[in-house]
């Protein structure tokens, strides 16, 4: 019995530890930024036309949300409809389940420079798309697409059977009870694996550097080049003469990313108060 109680202490203890670091890390990066980038901030960084005068990072924020949301629109109805798929319609546990679990496993893994170098390569070389937008999001979108396929599937799965069976005896088919039943419940889960697309979208530097490019202007069309706020940044601390404004930059993406986090969860508390009632 005391060996026991020792080694739950000394587990304990080093939770705690680790979460010590790891909220301590957060916070000094955080903190850092804040202190650097905050001072920086002037109305010329948010002017409708970048210049080398003003470093305007508004044209690469609005390519950030037009990035983002094109993103989306590809891969969240391909990721959804698919673990739909897997959960609701494929055989479970079947060989094509397993390899299709294994492989997203796999494409969620990649560095993201892979993913760059495969859009260059197909999307604007072999496709000739060019640096455009379009590159961009098609290369983005693969990124994304395993992790909002994994996130989805285990939302669904997550969903009682019992569910599914009410709805079978009271008459309902297998699709009316996917959107009516299934779906609805497993809504807070999806919407995570959707959120995780965006932080790891409006984050991301490598991959668009290699199919987006880096014009600085605000694109017109989707086969336009365009910089999203990271690749922004990534090009100011490149030049290093602009090291304040790039810190300026990470401050803006800072507060986008917290206020994506912080949205998503109140959409999922409501969300989930709506079922429980």
């Amino acid at each position: 019995m005391k060996r026991q109680n020792i080694t739950a202490i000394i587990l304990r203890f080093s939770v705690y530890i680790a979460s010590f670091i790891t909220v301590g890390a957060l916070l000094f990066v955080v903190g850092y930024i804040l202190v650097r980038g905050i001072p920086n901030l002037s109305w010329k960084l948010f002017e409708w036309r970048y210049t080398t005068n003003n470093l305007s990072l508004l044209p690469a924020l609005l390519n950030t949300i037009l990035m983002t949301g094109l993103a989306l629109l590809i891969s969240v109805p391909l990721g959804v409809f698919a673990a739909i798929y897997l959960v609701e319609y494929a055989k479970r546990g079947s060989r094509l389940v397993r390899i299709i679990r294994m492989n997203a496993e796999t494409l969620a893994g990649i560095p993201s420079i892979v993913y760059g170098l495969f859009g260059m390569l197909f999307f604007v070389t072999a496709l000739k798309l060019g640096f455009s937008m379009l590159s961009g999001a098609l290369t983005i979108s693969i990124m994304i697409l395993p992790v909002i396929l994994r996130t989805s599937e285990e939302a669904l799965m997550s969903v009682p059977d019992s569910f599914r069976e009410g709805s079978f005896g009271l008459g309902a088919g297998r699709l009316r009870t996917v959107f009516r039943v299934v779906l609805p419940d497993a809504i807070p889960g999806i919407l995570a694996g959707v959120i995780l697309g965006i932080g790891r979208t409006v984050g991301e530097t490598a991959a668009l550097l290699y199919t987006a490019g880096t014009s600085s202007d605000t694109v017109s069309g989707i086969m336009d080049s365009a910089r999203t706020l990271s690749v922004h940044m990534y090009a100011l601390s490149q030049e290093g003469l602009y090291i304040d404004q790039a810190y300026a930059t990470a401050v803006v993406l800072l507060v986008i990313v917290v206020g994506i986090n912080a949205l998503s969860a109140v959409m999922a508390k409501k969300m989930t108060r709506r079922k429980i009632i």
